[in-house]
C-alpha cells in the first residue's frame, strides 16, 4: 500500500532531522551531553593525559574550558556558509555538506592525540552543527503542506530529545563501567557521528525543495518534486497544479528584487521578520533553560542525592522532554504558534519563581530533602513547558516566517542570535551564582514573563499560512499585532480551497515593494528640484 503524501512528507522531514540527534547529542555548553559525556571526558585521566592538561591548574582549566565552548564559536561561524551554500548548491547539498564537516569533527575529536587536535575537532563539530540546526528546518519547511508545516518543523526538537536521553544513558554507563579507560572518552566521542553518516550518504536520494528549484528557474522539476512530495508523483493533480501556480507567482515576483543579502534588510517587512527571530532565538535562553539543564545535577548532588538517583531524575527529565515534544508536534498545527509560546514562557516564569523561593529558603547546604524533592518537581514542570511549547518553536517560527529569496539568510542571521546567547549564559552563569547565589534565578522568572509579553505583542499567528503568503501576512499587519484587523481569509481551509484548484495568489509583498519604490523615486525629484 503506497503511503499517504503527508506520511511520506513527514518521513522526509524525520529524516532531515538526523541532524538535530547530533544537535541534541553535541551541544555540549549548555545540553545534557555536556553533563554526561563531555563532562566525563574532560576529566578523565587518560583524556587529560593524551592533551597533557591539569585541570588543578588555572591555566589549563581555561584550556579545558576553551575545548568546550570551541564548539559555540564553530556553530556561530557555521550559520552563515549553511546559508550560502543552501540557496547556492540546494537545500539537500548543503545539508550533505554540513553532515560531512560534523563527521570530520567527530572524528578528529575521537582520534585527537593531543589538546591541539581536540579544539579543532570540537570547532568543526560545532561548524556542522551550526549548520544543520537551520538547515533541517529550513528544508522541512519549504517540503511542508501548509497544514502540517508545524508537525514538521518541531521534529527537530523531538530528534534533540532523542539524542539528550542517548547520551545520558552513554554517560552513565561509561561512568560505571569504564571510568577512567581510554574507551570512556574514544567511544562517545566517535559514537556520536552515527547519525550524520546515513544523513551525509541518502538525503541526495531525497526530493529537493520546490521552492529552491524554482528560485532557479527548475520549473519542470519543481513541479515534479511537488507532485512527488504531495501527490503521489501525479503532476496533474489539482493541489500540486494550484501549489504550482502559486508558487511560480510567487517567486516571479521575488526574481524581480535582489535576492543578495541587501533583500534581508531591505523595507520593513524583511527588517521586522529578522528581528523577531532573533528576539525569539534569543528569549529561549533567558528563559533559564541552560542553567537548569548545567547545573541542576550539580544542585541535586548537593542536596545529598546519590549519583544514580541523580542520572534516574535526569533520564525521567528526557523522557518528559520526550513526552512534551511529542505533543507539539499532534497539537502545533491546531494551537498554532502564539498560545503554546506565550503559556510555556508563563509557566517558565512561575517554575522559576518557585524554584528560586526553594533555593532562597533551603539552600541545597542545608540538605532539606523535601526541598530537593520539590526542585526537582519544578525542574521537570519547567522541561515540560520548555520541550512543548518553546524550544520545538523557536526553530519552526523564524524558517517560515521568511519569503523565498531569503529564507536561508534570514534563518542563518536567526540562528546566530541563539549561539550567541547560549555563548553569553555559558560565560556569566558561574560567575553569578558565585556573585549572588539564588538571586541569580530571578532574572529568568522576570525575563521568562517578559517573553511571553512581548510574543503576545509583536508575534503575528502563521498557522495555516502558506509560506507564499507570508510577506502579505506581514505587509498587512502593525508591529502591535493584537491591534491588527488583517487576518487571512484562507487560513483553516486553504489547503481545502488548492485541492478545489482554487488560487487566493495576493500582491502584498509586490505592493509594498512599488509603494517604497514610490517614495524613494518622490524624495529624489525632491532633492533633485
Amino acid at each position: 500500500m503506497p503511503l499517504s503524501p503527508k506520511l511520506y512528507t513527514w518521513l522526509c522531514g524525520l529524516f532531515a532531522s538526523l541532524g538535530s540527534i547530533l544537535f541534541g547529542k553535541s551541544f555540549s555548553s549548555i545540553r545534557r551531553y555536556d553533563l554526561g559525556v563531555i563532562a566525563n571526558v574532560i576529566i578523565s585521566p587518560d583524556f587529560l593525559r593524551v592533551t597533557k592538561l591539569d585541570s588543578d591548574k588555572p591555566s589549563d582549566s581555561d584550556y579545558i574550558g576553551f575545548i568546550v565552548s570551541s564548539f559555540l564559536l564553530g556553530a556561530f561561524c557555521g550559520c552563515i556558509p549553511a546559508s550560502l551554500f543552501a540557496d547556492a548548491l540546494s537545500r539537500r547539498k548543503a545539508i550533505t555538506i554540513g553532515a560531512c564537516t560534523f563527521i570530520l569533527g567527530g572524528a578528529l575529536q575521537c582520534g585527537a592525540n593531543g589538546r591541539e587536535m581536540m579544539m579543532a575537532g570540537r570547532f568543526f563539530a560545532g561548524l556542522g552543527v551550526g549548520q544543520l540546526s537551520l538547515l533541517a528546518p529550513l528544508y522541512q519547511s519549504e517540503i511542508a503542506h501548509p497544514s502540517i508545516r508545524g508537525r514538521l518543523t518541531t521534529l527537530q526538537q523531538f530528534c534533540l530529545g532523542i539524542g539528550a536521553l542517548v547520551a545520558s544513558i552513554i554517560a552513565y554507563e561509561l561512568e560505571k563501567n569504564h571510568k577512567g579507560t581510554v574507551f570512556q572518552w574514544r567511544f562517545p566521542l566517535g559514537f556520536q557521528i552515527a547519525p550524520a553518516i546515513p544523513l551525509a550518504l541518502l538525503i541526495p536520494l531525497f526530493p529537493e525543495s520546490p521552492r529552491w528549484l524554482m528560485l532557479k528557474g527548475r520549473k519542470e522539476e519543481a513541479l515534479q518534486n511537488l507532485a512527488r512530495l504531495h501527490a503521489r508523483g501525479d503532476i496533474n493533480d489539482a493541489f500540486v497544479q494550484a501549489e504550482y501556480t502559486e508558487l511560480d507567482a510567487k517567486v516571479s515576483a521575488e526574481a524581480q528584487i535582489s535576492s543578495g543579502w541587501v533583500e534581508v534588510f531591505r523595507g520593513p517587512s524583511n527588517l521586522r521578520r529578522v528581528f523577531l527571530g532573533i528576539i525569539l532565538q534569543f528569549s529561549v535562553q533567558m528563559t533559564g533553560v541552560s542553567v537548569i539543564q548545567y547545573y541542576a545535577p550539580a544542585i541535586f548532588a548537593a542536596i545529598g542525592f546519590s549519583y544514580e538517583k541523580t542520572f534516574l531524575f535526569q533520564t525521567i527529565n528526557s523522557v518528559i522532554a520526550l513526552v512534551a515534544q511529542a505533543l507539539c508536534i499532534l497539537t502545533v498545527d491546531r494551537l498554532g504558534r502564539r498560545l503554546p509560546l506565550i503559556s510555556a514562557n508563563l509557566v517558565a516564569c512561575a517554575c522559576f519563581a518557585v524554584a528560586t523561593a526553594l533555593q532562597a529558603k533551603y539552600p541545597a547546604s542545608v540538605g532539606n530533602t523535601s526541598a530537593g524533592y520539590a526542585f526537582v518537581m519544578m525542574t521537570w514542570i519547567y522541561n515540560f513547558a520548555f520541550s512543548y511549547g518553546i524550544g520545538p518553536l523557536s526553530w519552526a517560527y523564524p524558517v517560515e516566517i521568511m519569503n523565498t529569496a531569503t529564507r536561508a539568510k534570514g534563518t542563518a542571521l536567526t540562528s546566530m542570535s541563539c549561539w550567541i546567547a547560549n555563548f553569553f549564559i555559558a560565560q556569566i552563569t558561574p560567575r553569578a551564582i558565585k556573585a549572588i547565589g539564588w538571586r541569580y534565578y530571578i532574572c529568568f522568572s522576570v525575563m521568562s514573563f517578559t517573553n511571553a509579553i512581548t510574543i503576545y505583542l509583536l508575534f503575528p499567528e502563521t498557522k495555516g499560512v502558506p509560506l507564499e503568503f507570508m510577506d502579505t501576512l506581514f505587509a498587512n499587519t502593525s508591529w502591535i499585532y493584537p491591534l491588527s484587523t488583517y487576518r487571512p481569509d484562507y487560513v483553516g481551509h486553504g489547503e481545502e480551497q488548492l485541492r478545489r484548484g482554487q488560487l487566493h495568489v495576493e500582491t502584498g509583498y509586490e505592493a509594498s515593494v512599488e509603494k517604497e519604490k514610490g517614495e524613494i523615486e518622490q524624495q529624489e525629484e525632491k532633492h533633485t528640484y
